[in-house]
C-alpha cells in the first residue's frame, strides 16, 4: 500500500526530521529523521514493506519483523490524523 498526503497537508524540512501542517485545521506534526524517512519512502511509491526494508538498510540492527511493524504504526498514525490517504 502506498500513501499519498492529503490536499491541505504541507510539509517542511527542519534539521532532525519534517514538519507537517495541516492548513485546514491549523494543527502542527513533527516527524523525527526516521519518520520522515518512511513517509519520504511512501510517498515515492514505496509500499509498506519496501518502507520497511529501506528502515532496516538505515538501521541494519532492527530486526524485520519490529520495522514492519514500525512501519505500520506510523501508516495508522499518519491515518488517525488524516494526514494521508491510501
Amino acid at each position: 500500500m502506498t500513501v499519498s498526503l492529503r490536499d491541505t497537508i504541507s510539509t517542511a524540512p527542519v534539521d532532525d526530521g519534517m514538519i507537517l501542517l495541516d492548513e485546514r485545521t491549523g494543527r502542527y506534526w513533527q516527524l523525527n529523521a526516521t519518520g520522515t524517512l518512511v513517509l519520504n519512502a511512501l510517498l515515492q511509491g514505496a509500499t509498506t514493506a519496501e518502507a520497511a526494508r529501506g528502515l532496516r538498510e538505515h538501521h541494519p540492527s532492527l530486526p524485520a519483523g519490529q520495522a514492519e511493524e514500525d512501519v505500520s504504526a506510523l501508516v495508522t498514525s499518519l491515518r488517525s490524523a488524516r494526514l494521508v490517504t491510501p
